[in-house]
């Protein structure tokens, strides 16, 4: 007779203590714990001196983070894990740490905290200071944390464009945010030239990262929303990259028709987006991404391939491509048009 594992509550009891985590590891970003592990601060008296912190708190919080997984401790003694020496300490060039400030933002949590009643009417009920409000300081957050975080992806996107090395291109950047996908093109394609839309306050962070990566006198900004503000014509590539999730398909088609007649005969549109298989349960991160969506907009949603390719037939383009950016949970569709 086949005996089945007892059943338990672990499940349960890991979900709903989950924001105790998010909590720590936010505590120990702030405290440059990590950082101050790296420059050799390792035992709980030293790393409290460096951080400013009680004996006490320090070394609560740091074997919380070694039960986590963040840390490891031998005889006292705190080290990073390989892990947490990439991504957590601000000398790697890796480091992602700043995302914390866009991701465990109250603006980014408030519509979690009311999730019940976005359930109930199919949207997010936050009104003020939402992801669709220009004015709201979400979006400058979120340029100055995510830029190591969507490095990866942006990379893929070029690496994906397809051109001679030394054709002049003209892109378009939509939603630009702080700039790293434009610039990554810049980078690799020395004759493209760059028009970056978005919110002028959020530009600013993109102006400063393409003058840091040196390619500032391509860069040039298109200031406004990308449903109200001139795009002109012209372009060789359109970058729509996490922009698309954000809106219902009707208001995407919109866009898309007009992404359509700014570019050239033969250009092509980089769409990078949370992509679940037809199942929208699989794979695990592509598929939590509607639920993000669901709290955070009215009408937002992460679409599946099929749904991404008819809009953007529905707008006039054809061959639409699906490439996965493994490790990360973004896709790549490129279309032709």
């Amino acid at each position: 007779m086949q005996q089945t594992a007892p059943l338990t509550p672990e499940l349960f009891w890991e979900t709903i203590t989950a924001f105790q985590r998010s909590a720590a590891i936010k505590a120990a970003i702030e405290l440059d714990v990590f950082t101050k592990i790296g420059e050799g601060h390792k035992s709980t008296a030293a790393l409290a001196e460096a951080c400013g912190a009680a004996e006490r708190g320090i070394r609560i919080l740091c074997d919380s983070l070694t039960v986590m997984g963040f840390l490891t401790k031998e005889n006292g003694a705190y080290d990073l894990t390989d892990m947490s020496a990439a991504f957590l300490d601000k000398n790697s060039r890796m480091y992602l740490g700043g995302s914390v400030d866009f991701i465990l933002s109250p603006i980014q949590k408030r519509g979690f905290e009311d999730l019940t009643n976005a359930v109930i009417q199919g949207g997010s009920t936050v009104k003020e200071e939402g992801s669709l409000d220009p004015s709201s300081p979400m979006w400058v957050k979120f340029a100055r944390g995510m830029v190591g975080m969507m490095m990866p992806s942006a990379q893929g996107i070029a690496a994906n464009l397809g051109f001679e090395p030394d054709r002049k291109l003209k892109v378009l950047d939509i939603a630009a945010g702080h700039g790293i996908f434009g610039i990554t093109v810049a980078q690799h394609y020395p004759n493209a030239e760059i028009y970056a839309v978005d919110w002028s306050n959020v530009l600013q962070v993109a102006t400063e990262n393409a003058e840091k990566f040196g390619v500032a006198s391509r860069h040039h900004l298109i200031e406004g929303s990308a449903f109200d503000v001139d795009f002109g014509d012209g372009y060789d590539v359109v970058l729509l990259t996490n922009f698309l999730h954000h809106f219902d398909k009707e208001t995407n088609e919109s866009l898309l028709r007009k992404i359509h007649r700014a570019l050239a005969d033969g250009g092509k549109v980089m769409t990078l987006e949370f992509i679940p298989n037809d199942d929208r349960v699989s794979p695990p991160a592509e598929a939590m991404f509607s639920l993000v969506m669901l709290a955070a907009t009215p009408a937002g949603d992460a679409f599946t391939f099929a749904e991404l390719e008819s809009m953007f037939e529905a707008a006039g383009f054809s061959r639409n491509e699906h490439i996965p950016l493994a490790p990360m949970p973004q896709h790549l569709v490129i279309s032709m048009k």
